[in-house]
């Protein structure tokens, strides 16, 4: 039987604008009892109040305060809609100790729906392989990780944090297609399913999963592959990302390493010493950086690979690519004047290799066997 997800849309929120493009049905969460009808296109306002919320009604009267609400379109081929945008499946809106709780109850497969384009992009026809593909890594990614955010009480961030989901505006007929043809996939490994990481480019070469995450345990099948297409090529190639340059002037370097050192590693900010080098102190199993040592005036700070992304930043707000990366360093009057870092791929590198599946499937390959290359030694199993 296919499960269903909670998906969590918001969290502490002031209020939330509940509406549909069809008749929208509203129970109270707890006893299922009927609050009433949203007519389409019409909408109802939730606000939060001392241990529940209540429902302002567009006449501005208020219902009696609830625990919790639920949202249902009742209108074949429409949609409940929160804060504008179309959701499948339910829409509950809880209390939670700093405002509301949104989250979308739905099918995994609609999930799915709304993630694989914001995830993989718009894939041509011959690139349908690697849609495929990302439709059975992103419900492996999922369902392991169902639970995972039960102190909010739901199982998955429709961000970034899980999977970017998009609701009914990320489908697309090529969505729906490669859910169907690969309806309840998962990849396993030893009978249970895989800890199924993905990024963008792998620049060449997968990482190793202690190159990527500091608290990731070690898992057979999560281990630097090769990307290589041959005659010094790489599948992943065609990325706008397969190969980056970085540049940092002293000043620069500066403001950078005072705000990112302090919140990562907990050394000083202010008092930031004059740098007089940053090195690569150690490479992990892919060749990518698994600690990178700043020299300072007195002593130094080891930087662990996973965290170098983040202290090593381009802007404030911007992640270095990755950590496949050489440095070239300036100095003046001894200190680092100019930094430039010449780099491959983009995110983590663990995993399936978005765009190496994308060369993959226009060289001819079948989604399994792109699978199956970047976690070796895993199979496809139908869990529904």
């Amino acid at each position: 039987m296919e499960p269903e997800l909670r998906v969590g849309l918001a969290v502490g929120a002031a209020s939330v604008t509940l509406g549909g493009d069809g008749e929208l049905f509203v129970t109270d969460d707890g006893n299922g009892e009927p609050l009433g009808s949203v007519p389409a296109g019409a909408s109802w306002t939730i606000v939060p109040d001392t241990g529940g919320l209540h429902v302002v009604r567009p006449d501005g009267s208020r219902s009696a305060r609830h625990v919790g609400i639920s949202a249902v379109n009742v209108t074949e081929r429409r949609f409940a809609m929160a804060a504008g945008r179309r959701y499948r499946g339910r829409v509950n809106v809880v209390r939670d100790p700093s405002g509301l709780t949104v989250l979308n109850r739905v099918p995994v497969e609609s999930y799915l729906a709304g993630v694989l384009a914001g995830e993989i992009g718009v894939r041509r026809n011959d690139e349908e392989q690697a849609l495929l593909a990302q439709a059975v890594v992103s419900r492996s990614f999922a369902l392991k990780n169902r639970g995972r955010w039960e102190a909010f009480g739901f199982d998955a961030w429709a961000d970034v944090r899980d999977q970017l989901y998009n609701g009914v505006s990320g489908e697309t007929p090529e969505v729906w297609s490669a859910i169907r043809r690969t309806g309840g996939q998962v990849l396993e490994y030893d009978g249970a399913i895989i800890e199924a990481y993905f990024h963008s480019t792998c620049g060449g070469t997968t990482a190793a999963v202690e190159e990527a995450f500091k608290t990731a345990q070690d898992r057979p099948y999560l281990r630097p592959v090769s990307d290589a297409s041959g005659r010094g090529r790489a599948y992943c190639d065609l990325s706008p990302r397969f190969r980056w340059r970085e540049e940092w002037d002293g000043t620069k370097l500066r403001a950078i390493l005072s705000r990112t050192l302090p919140a990562v590693m907990h050394v000083g900010g202010d008092g930031l010493q004059r740098i007089a080098d940053i090195v690569v102190s150690h490479t992990g199993p892919s060749g990518r950086v698994s600690e990178l040592r700043i020299v300072f005036e007195h002593g130094d700070v080891r930087v662990p690979g996973p965290d170098v992304r983040a202290v090593l930043r381009p802007e404030s707000d911007r992640l270095l690519q990755s950590t496949a990366f050489q440095l070239s360093v300036t100095r003046q009057d001894g200190q680092v004047a100019r930094l430039v870092a010449t780099g491959a791929g983009s995110g983590h590198g663990l995993g399936l290799c978005q765009w190496g599946a994308v060369g993959r499937a226009r060289a001819g390959q079948e989604y399994r066997k792109i699978l199956t290359t970047y976690f070796p030694g895993t199979t496809i199993e139908r869990l529904y």
